[in-house]
Formats: structure tokens, C-alpha cells, sequence
């Protein structure tokens, strides 16, 4: 079986560890898998042109067959497929994306977003919580209605981050070795 290639977009802030991102990172390198996780410029406060200039120059170096989104990262990646015309992904996993009327003044940029018509993936997920601050139940369920992809609802899991206690996040792993 040939090698993955998957490219790992944090949100706001980083995923440094514990945060499941970083935890992927590790496991997907330990099983030979060829991982680009790169820091996004700026990570604290955000520049959309700095971040979408980077997502596009770092797709088209690595040209991933799967990539892994978290919060604000999903939301770049709608951005990117706006803006380039990539080659279709093996899988793609958007895991707590933000509300399209996000008003946080650090990334209005950002917002709001137009949900992509193809997310150029072969397999797509997206996860969510029941109680994340940045997109409700409601929210989440009209974007996974307007993505038309399969989602899962994890229950009480915050934004599903290092701080609502996901530094290791098993059933990534597991979606993405399927």
C-alpha cells in the first residue's frame, strides 16, 4: 500500500500538542505516512491573504491526498477550493468548522464564507459538537445539509480541541486508515 500523503490545517491559535492535530501528526509519521503540518503564519492573528497564499503554495508543493481540517483551518480550505482548481482529494475531514457569520474581530476576514458546491474529495466528514461556542447543533446540521457529506456529533466535546480534552482522537486515525 502506498504511502499517504496528508496535509494537516490547524485553526486560530495552532494545534501544537496536546492537541489531537499534533497527536495525528505523530501517528500518521509512526505508520510512514508523509504529513505536512505546517504552522500557519501569524496563527494568533490571522491575515486571510497570508493564510490562503500559504494553503495554496503548500498544496501545490506537497499535493496532498488527504487533508485534515480544524476550525478555522476548515474554513481556509473553502476558501482554497474558491480559489484553486486542485486535483480530487482520497479523503478530507472538516472537524468543528466555525458558523458562517462569525463576527470575532481577529478573523472577520475570514467571514463570511461561501460553502463550497464540490470539496473536490472522493470521501468527506464532517464532526462536530453538541455544544461548541462556534457553531451550534442547528448550524452545523445546514452546513452538513449544504456539504452534503457525513457527519458525526460527538456529544458535549466543546470545539474538539486540546482544551475540551482531545490531545489523542482515535476515530481520525481510524477514518483515515480506512
Amino acid at each position: 500500500m502506498q504511502n499517504k500523503r496528508v496535509l494537516i490545517l490547524h485553526g486560530w491559535g495552532g494545534s501544537e500538542y496536546p492537541h489531537w492535530q499534533a497527536w495525528l501528526a505523530t501517528e500518521l509519521i509512526k505508520q510512514n505516512d508523509i504529513v505536512s503540518f505546517p504552522s500557519l503564519p501569524n496563527k494568533d492573528f490571522p491575515n486571510f491573504k497570508q493564510w490562503i497564499n500559504f494553503v495554496e503554495k503548500e498544496i501545490n508543493h506537497f499535493v496532498p491526498d488527504i487533508v485534515v481540517c480544524h476550525s478555522l483551518g476548515s474554513i481556509s480550505w473553502f476558501h482554497i477550493l474558491e480559489k484553486l482548481d486542485i486535483k480530487p482529494l482520497e479523503k478530507l475531514l472538516l472537524v468543528a468548522p466555525v458558523r458562517k457569520d462569525c463576527d470575532i474581530k481577529e478573523l472577520k476576514d475570514f467571514f463570511p464564507y461561501k460553502v463550497p458546491k464540490n470539496l473536490k474529495a472522493n470521501k468527506a466528514l464532517l464532526i462536530v459538537s453538541t455544544n461548541d461556542i462556534y457553531m451550534n447543533l442547528h448550524e452545523a446540521n445546514e452546513l452538513q445539509h449544504e456539504l452534503n457529506i457525513e457527519m458525526r456529533i460527538l456529544e458535549n466535546a466543546g470545539h474538539i480541541n486540546a482544551d475540551s480534552g482531545f490531545g489523542e482522537f482515535k476515530e481520525v486515525l481510524d477514518w483515515i486508515n480506512e
